[in-house]
């Protein structure tokens, strides 16, 4: 880990009206319990959530592969003390997070009842619109300081179109959200009517790490260890940022913007320059592309900076940021989970102070439009 040590987001000798502000591309909230939902959804999936559970496209039933130290992925201090899983408790995460770190805005990123990663499809589109609409009754309406997201399942293609005119017609969600891991690449045509819907509607796609889309998480297999699950996170998003490029999703919906979210950009520059000399000599099987692939990630998409890659020479993550774009990185916390990154010690390379507060709030602000 770099020895490097930047400034503070917060220095106590500024008045508040100096201070940068953040907007954390990045927060959990959790269910305190399926009972949340209990106005949101008809009883017909009340009931079948209660007799059957869930049917997921994983071998894991009942957990996750996630630490046996760290509960729900969680910080140990990020237990509410009014009891329930971290993330459920808002008047907590104002006094533990929102309030301490000035955060302007916080994109809610719900990962509750792996709802992109139910079988039945009809189960997982009503799931889907009980936690949109929990995200406002419960977090937005509370506090609107935390912006919401339209959660879709991609796979039922016709309940995500109905999903998102229905969220859009209320208008206080800033993205629309899909999963990594669904049953074919993101690329994939069968998707495409998702993404003109999003690009019509001026919403950017958010596409945040994890879920099962009922393949292993890596090329080789499953992982037997929760550290090669972590590290194939990264892999899941670089071969997705692949897919939508190569498959020109960004040539055909040139509007569109795509959030890769918790995967980090330590892979992105490798990522890249390997598509591109593949593009130099492979251009004439993928006519469909009028550009070189480093030109459209660099023009639609965006990367959350967390988890941040920390090489042992801090030059070398400031090469790296440089690399990347610092127009293309936005700050995210992952709030509660454990591997939290704290915005006042995120970035061990010095930034100046127009570069911090693109990173920190401007680029967000641009994309999700504030």
């Amino acid at each position: 880990m770099s020895e490097v040590i930047d400034r503070p987001l917060r220095e106590d000798d500024k008045p508040a009206a100096t201070r940068l502000r953040i907007v954390d591309c990045d927060v959990h909230p959790s269910l305190r319990s399926t009972d949340d939902l209990s106005e949101f959804l008809p009883k017909r999936w009340q009931q079948h959530l209660k007799e059957y559970g869930s049917h997921l496209r994983t071998p894991y039933l009942f957990t996750t592969p996630y630490p046996r130290s760290s509960p729900l992925i969680a910080r140990r201090d990020a237990w509410p003390p009014t009891g329930g899983p971290p993330g459920s408790d808002l008047a907590f995460m104002q006094k533990q997070h929102l309030d301490p770190l000035d955060v302007e805005f916080g994109i809610l990123q719900v990962l509750d009842l792996f709802i992109f990663s139910q079988q039945n499809l009809e189960f997982g589109a009503a799931i889907q619109r009980a936690i949109n609409d929990w995200q406002l009754a419960f977090w937005s309406h509370r506090d609107p300081r935390l912006k919401a997201s339209i959660l879709v399942g991609q796979d039922g293609v016709d309940l995500a179109i109905a999903e998102i005119e229905r969220c859009a017609k209320i208008g206080e969600y800033v993205q629309i959200n899909v999963s990594p891991r669904a049953n074919e690449p993101l690329g994939r045509r069968r998707y495409w009517p998702i993404y003109e819907r999003a690009q019509e509607l001026g919403l950017p796609l958010g596409i945040h790490v994890g879920g099962y889309g009922g393949h292993a998480p890596t090329g080789g297999g499953w992982p037997s260890y929760y550290v090669e699950e972590h590290q194939s996170n990264a892999h899941t998003i670089a071969a997705q940022l692949a897919s939508l490029v190569i498959e020109g999703v960004p040539e055909r919906f040139p509007k569109l913007k795509f959030v890769f979210i918790e995967g980090g950009f330590g892979w992105i520059p490798s990522a890249v320059w390997r598509m591109d000399q593949h593009f130099e000599r492979f251009r004439s099987e993928v006519p469909h592309l009028k550009r070189k692939p480093s030109e459209y990630v660099r023009e639609h998409f965006w990367f959350t900076t967390q988890p941040i890659d920390e090489p042992d020479e801090a030059r070398h993550l400031r090469s790296l940021i440089e690399w990347v774009g610092i127009d293309r990185l936005l700050f995210s916390s992952d709030y509660p989970h454990w591997d939290f990154d704290d915005p006042r010690f995120a970035f061990k390379t010095p930034l100046t102070d127009a570069e911090r507060k693109k990173i920190f709030s401007t680029n967000a602000r641009a994309v999700y439009k504030f």
